[in-house]
């Protein structure tokens, strides 16, 4: 089996602002992708490996594995501020109760299929060891984060077949900088609206007027119907070209939301709310088998583990000022365009038993937009 991206693959395609895709009115950061959050770090490690028919346990292989640091130090010394919020509970994560109580992430988030959670968060587990000997000893255990969806019409999950290498490779390849999207790590398998889905990223950029604070998120994007895609607007998935769609109408999708806004835990869980109304944007109705996660941090006002004093002062952005507003809408509008970008940057994947997950087809879709007014 080979670890790899399909870097040249996902460079033919496009983001959503290359085709003049514009969503709402605020700019995006440098890199338009999570990493505009000073700090925010994102690794990949892809899994391809074998065609033809399903063995179980060795393949067809196409799956992965996604790190999101919060920053480049020690988490579980230097923990941030976070929520969660589930959408629809038909999923698997790890670590959401410990952050709902106690407004803390400790750990990177890692995303992966379905199957592989319990492996992904050992190998989570194991890595922070390693680099807090005291953990389970002389302190606190960890509450490792992992989040996923399902891959199992292209891939062998049964196989689970990302381990402690895999994790660890994500994990240490992480980066600030430009994102790879579509079918990279955790979303190598993915679909979306009955096309090649996957992970998908984008920013935006609050005016100096609001304190020039960014909002990035990052998504894997498994989720919805054909016939409901729309994009800024236009119901596009009614009349895009495609075979009979057999890809799972259900699916999944994993947000995670960065900002460098000073937010306390419980305004983290508003953020993290508004996510939805990026996801409803494109056509996601959430369906009774989909498992929808929401995962929400602040790099501002780290937290130490063993805290000096028994109390600590910190700055906060007021609930009734503006600047909670204007973050909302940077939320709503990087969520919808991460979809697109998840869309358009994923190429075609075959997968086992001959499975297709066809690329968006972005001819066809330029022309529909174009018919609905939404480009020139």
């Amino acid at each position: 089996m080979s670890d790899r991206t399909w870097s040249q693959a996902v460079h033919q395609r496009c983001h959503a602002r290359e085709l003049g895709i514009l969503v709402g009115e605020l700019d995006s950061g440098h890199c338009n992708a999570i990493t505009d959050v000073p700090g925010v770090r994102v690794g990949h490690c892809t899994l391809i490996a074998g065609s033809g028919a399903l063995v179980p346990g060795q393949g067809p292989v196409r799956t992965g594995v996604t790190a999101v640091l919060p920053h480049g130090g020690n988490v579980f010394r230097e923990k941030v501020a976070a929520s969660a919020h589930v959408i629809n509970g038909f999923g698997k994560c790890t670590g959401l109760p410990q952050i709902m109580e106690l407004g803390t992430l400790e750990t990177p988030i890692l995303l992966t299929n379905t199957l592989s959670v319990g492996q992904v968060a050992d190998a989570l587990v194991q890595w922070s060891v390693e680099r807090n000997g005291d953990i389970g000893v002389t302190t606190s255990t960890v509450n490792p984060v992992v989040g996923e969806c399902n891959d199992g019409y292209l891939n062998d999950i049964q196989g689970r077949h990302v381990h402690l290498k895999q994790v660890y490779a994500a994990l240490n390849s992480a980066c600030d900088g430009p994102v790879e999207e579509g079918s990279v790590g955790a979303g190598t398998g993915m679909s979306a609206f009955g096309f090649k889905g996957g992970v998908g990223t984008a920013s935006r950029q609050l005016p100096v007027s609001l304190g020039a604070y960014a909002v990035g998120v990052l998504l894997v994007a498994n989720f919805g119907r054909r016939r409901d895609l729309m994009v800024l607007g236009g119901p596009v998935g009614r009349e895009l070209p495609s075979p009979q769609e057999t890809v799972s109408r259900d699916g999944s999708v994993m947000v995670v939301v960065a900002t460098d806004a000073p937010l306390a835990p419980h305004q983290l869980s508003r953020i993290a709310r508004r996510a939805v109304h990026g996801l409803a944007r494109t056509g996601s109705v959430a369906t009774h088998g989909s498992g929808d996660f929401v995962l929400a941090f602040s790099t501002t006002n780290r937290i130490a583990h063993q805290p000096s004093a028994l109390t600590r002062c910190l700055e906060l952005i007021e609930d009734n000022g503006p600047v909670l507003n204007g973050l909302f809408y940077a939320v709503i509008e990087s969520t919808e365009e991460a979809v697109y970008n998840a869309l358009l940057r994923a190429e075609t994947v075959e997968g086992r038993d001959g499975h297709v997950a066809e690329a968006l087809p972005i001819a066809a879709l330029e022309e529909l937009l174009r018919r609905y007014g939404r480009l020139p």
